[in-house]
């Protein structure tokens, strides 16, 4: 081996007839890690075995390249090497080839690269073929230059439908379109609403500004099973909160029993949000019907808590401020429990056991008892 193949960028093998080595220059030693001491004078098989073909260097004898093959060295105390050779016959004066020489370089770092590449490939056309998606992306010119996904079939359309036409010829009309603009200028767009062929989409567009051929990639996903679920409960929400509204005015039912009394049964369970929405439709009534005397009937309620039975005292005292006069009926002993706890003073407020009890007070404040007797 002279001076000029250990000098060479390339890895320089030479071969006899029975592919003995004879000549291993100094990037041979690098990139195989033998000497030349150690290579020169024995078979290549021994020295660079090909994993799973033992007989791999044949062909080096047969004709010179015509082009490279990479063949993989197997290595049992380190990683397998791929090497990426040429091989060129040698001729005596007689034409009989009395040896080869190899040229080539270590590409385990780009077969490694091609393998990763592969992968990312072959996944992402089995995301493409079996997920909900449509792929695709724009030059610089905003024409379509990809095209893909299973979810195209769903919108009717066919792989690389649009490829060579122009986005803003066909979808300059969109709500969106200028979300488009921005994410082409180097604005992200993430999670994006929209409906195009009857169908739901959501999607994520991206800019590419530093890559010399491409605009923007945009992947979208169809979500229009999940919009119509999300539309069918929402209308299944709206119809339970108009039946919780007619269920709290049928609960609460404010019902005027005479000129310038009404009266509000209050039947079942009673906390301070229902409190509170009793006291404000119970104001509006009084409010509305110009009443005398506003009778809380509470034979329906056994229970309450402290905080509710505040705001029912509270309801009482408002009632007074509007110039009506508020009534008590029917309380349950534990709910009389509950008010003797809070310390309030009712000295000012009519109670009665029973509702018709407090029709007779009422109607007798208003001087008709005598007219309803008869």
């Amino acid at each position: 081996m002279d001076d000029r193949s250990n000098a060479a960028p390339l890895i320089t093998i030479e071969l006899d007839d029975v592919l003995r080595i004879t000549g291993w220059n100094l990037r041979a030693e690098r990139a195989f890690g033998v000497a030349a001491t150690e290579a020169v004078g024995r078979l290549i098989r021994e020295v660079l075995p090909v994993a799973g073909d033992p007989d791999a260097w044949e062909s080096a004898l047969v004709a010179d390249s015509e082009e490279p093959e990479v063949r993989i060295i197997a290595r049992p105390d380190r990683a397998a090497l791929h090497f990426e050779a040429w091989s060129q016959l040698t001729r005596g004066q007689d034409g009989v080839v009395v040896g080869t020489t190899l040229s080539g370089h270590d590409v385990t770092a780009r077969q490694r690269q091609l393998r990763s590449l592969g992968v990312e490939s072959r996944m992402l056309a089995a995301m493409l073929d079996n997920l909900d998606l449509a792929v695709w992306a724009i030059d610089k010119q905003h024409n379509f230059v990809f095209q893909r996904g299973k979810a195209l079939q769903t919108a009717g359309l066919k792989r690389d439908h649009f490829v060579g036409q122009n986005y803003f010829d066909l979808y300059g009309d969109l709500e969106n379109v200028d979300e488009i603009r921005r994410a082409i200028a180097g604005e992200a767009s993430l999670a994006m609403a929209t409906e195009v062929y009857g169908v739901h989409w959501l999607s994520w567009s991206l800019p590419t500004l530093d890559d010399e051929e491409l605009a923007l990639i945009s992947v979208a996903l169809d979500v229009t099973e999940s919009k119509r679920t999300e539309i069918e409960l929402r209308a299944k929400l709206d119809l339970i909160e108009r039946q919780q509204e007619v269920i709290r005015q049928l609960s609460t039912p404010i019902i005027e029993v005479w000129d310038g009394v009404i009266t509000l049964p209050i039947v079942g369970l009673v906390d301070t949000v229902r409190t509170a929405e009793i006291m404000d439709n119970l104001l509006q009534a009084v409010t509305r019907t110009r009443a005398r005397y506003a009778i809380l009937d509470l034979t329906g309620v056994e229970v309450v808590d402290t905080g509710t039975a505040s705001h029912l005292i509270r309801m009482i005292q408002a009632i007074r401020l509007l110039g009506a006069e508020g009534i008590l009926t029917g309380i349950h002993p534990t709910i009389a429990q509950t008010i003797v706890s809070l310390g309030v003073d009712l000295t000012r407020v009519a109670v009665f056991g029973k509702l018709r009890d407090a029709l007779v007070h009422c109607l007798r404040k208003l001087g008709r008892l005598s007219r309803v007797q008869a």
